[in-house]
Order: C-alpha cells, then structure tokens, then sequence
C-alpha cells in the first residue's frame, strides 16, 4: 500500500456520530459534561478527550430551503505539519504510515503546537500539561485494521485505503457531484497544506463546512522551523524553565489566598 489515508466524503454523511462514538470507544476517552447550545454539535469543540466529532452547518440554498452540511473534523496529519514544525522539544514526529503523533512523554505542554494548528483541532490536558489528538488510530493500523471512525461509519461516508486509489475515487465522486447540480463541490486536502492525510469530498465550500478556506503554515511557524529548530536542545531547556517558573509562582499565589482566608 502506498501512503494510507481517510477519505470523507461529507455528502454521504448523515450526522449519526458512530465515528464520534467509535473513536471515544476504541481510545478509552471520557465523554464530557456539555450544556445544549442551539445547535446539533456536541461536544462544542475538540478537547483533549474529543479527538473528532461531527460538524452540523445548516444552509439555505437559492430556492428557499435548508440543507445540512456534515462533515468529521479531527487532526489532518499535514504533510506540511505546523504543530511538527512549531514544537520545541521534537514531541511531535512522522510515523511509518505518515500519520503525525504526539509523544507525550517529550510533550513539555508549552502550547505551541496547538496554536500553530491552522484546523485547530489539537486538545490540551492542563491536568497532564499535555497536548492531545487523533492519532490515526496508529495502533489498529499496526495489527492490520482500520481506523476505528472507518470501521463504524454506516454509510461509507468514512473510507480508509491506498492514497491513489481514494484520490481517483474522490475525482470521480466531485464529477458525480458537479453533475448532479453541486457546481461548488471540490476535493479538500488534496493540495491544502501539502496534502493531508483526512482527504475529503466536499459538495460546496470549505468554509461552508467550517474548514478554512486555504490553510497555511503560520509565518512565524515557518520562521521557528528554519532559524531556530537547530538551536532546539538550548530553547527546550528555555521554554521548561520559564513554565516551570510560571507554575511555581501561580502555585505560591494560590497558596497565599488559601493562608489568607
């Protein structure tokens, strides 16, 4: 097989979150406490214990009526990865299946990698003081399975294989689409970023989805990548010391209104 991935293709999507489920399943994640916020998503947002969930965007279309765009939102595994690039402490690598990992125990939880993320779709423990996300499902894929979103998606919507083969499937389903009226359906992910690994059939705009338009690697990522990353033993021990300082000193001042009362 060449480089694997998933291909979305959201106008198969039905907002069932059996891959929400499956993913919290198979990882062993807790669910959330969450509060009805006048829409169908929930959770809200990704976290550290949601690595995916489902995006409801409800459209009007030009004859008056309401369509739903579905779409999985989780960790794209970039080739051109900002959250690889931005973090100091090298806790963030390639795997042999070219899906991108976090290394937990290298994670100095400074945050860097979550903001460089141009999806915003990496969670943060402030408990562990780690940065969290999907994983591709790196240990189903080492004993020969699918990704968990994949096995449990009940429309096909979610197909895991052969770049190449997906990619081909992909044009031919845009071409369907675009036939059939979607004039804005587009493949996402082929080219965004270098490529990701979560490659998606959209039937409108990206950004009717809730996905950036055209995502790109921050300048100041870029920036850090090339002039600083070889300096990174001297900025790891840097960025360690000033969070530990600032720990410290919140520690003190909590333990100061605790004496004070």
């Amino acid at each position: 097989m060449a480089k694997p991935i998933c291909l979305i293709d959201a106008s198969k999507c039905i907002g069932c979150r059996g891959c929400q489920v499956a993913c919290k399943q198979w990882n062993q994640n807790p669910a959330e406490e969450t509060t009805f916020t006048g829409s169908y998503e929930n959770p809200p947002a990704l976290s550290s214990t949601t690595w995916m969930r489902i995006m409801f965007r409800e459209q009007e279309t030009e004859s008056g009526s309401v369509e739903w765009l579905m779409a999985k939102q989780g960790c794209m595994h970039c080739a051109e990865a900002s959250c690889m690039m931005a973090c100091p402490a090298g806790a963030i690598y390639r795997t042999e299946y070219d899906t991108v990992m976090v290394d937990e125990l290298k994670c100095i939880g400074c945050n860097y990698c979550v903001a460089a993320c141009p999806f915003h779709v990496i969670g943060f423990d402030r408990l562990a003081n780690k940065a969290r996300k999907c994983t591709f499902c790196l240990d189903r894929l080492e004993n020969g399975l699918k990704p968990a979103c994949a096995n449990a998606c009940p429309t096909g919507s979610i197909t895991f294989g052969d770049s190449r083969e997906l990619i081909s499937k992909a044009r031919v389903r845009v071409e369907a689409l675009q036939a059939a009226g979607k004039v804005n359906a587009r493949m996402y992910g082929l080219d965004e970023v270098g490529g990701t690994g979560m490659l998606y059939v959209l039937a409108d705009k990206p950004e009717k989805y809730g996905f950036p338009a055209d995502p790109q690697v921050p300048i100041q990522t870029r920036f850090w990548n090339t002039i600083y990353a070889p300096l990174r033993v001297f900025v790891v021990i840097a960025v360690a010391l000033g969070l530990w300082s600032n720990r410290a000193q919140s520690k003190r001042v909590e333990e100061n209104k605790a004496k004070s009362k």
